[in-house]
């Protein structure tokens, strides 16, 4: 999950990581409306990109797979 504030100079990311159900999305969207920024969970976004939930890519493909969906999210910000 990340917060993502757009400028028009350039893009600051916030991106928070920790163990799952810790709250990151709860907190990340506090955040970004704290900061008047856009918050974009990385989870819900690789989940559209893939048409599987998490748990089906966890099954499916395994750990490695998702992780690597979530570098590219981070990367490249979708």
């Amino acid at each position: 999950m990340d917060v993502k504030e757009k400028k028009q100079e350039g893009t600051k990311n916030i991106y928070l990581i920790g163990f799952m159900g810790v709250g990151k999305s709860a907190i990340g969207r506090r955040l970004a409306h704290e900061l008047g920024a856009r918050f974009t969970d990385s989870d819900q976004a690789i989940e559209q990109q893939t048409g599987l939930t998490v748990k089906q890519i966890f099954e499916q493909s395994g750990e490695a797979t998702f992780r690597e969906y979530e570098r590219r999210f981070v990367e490249t910000g979708h």
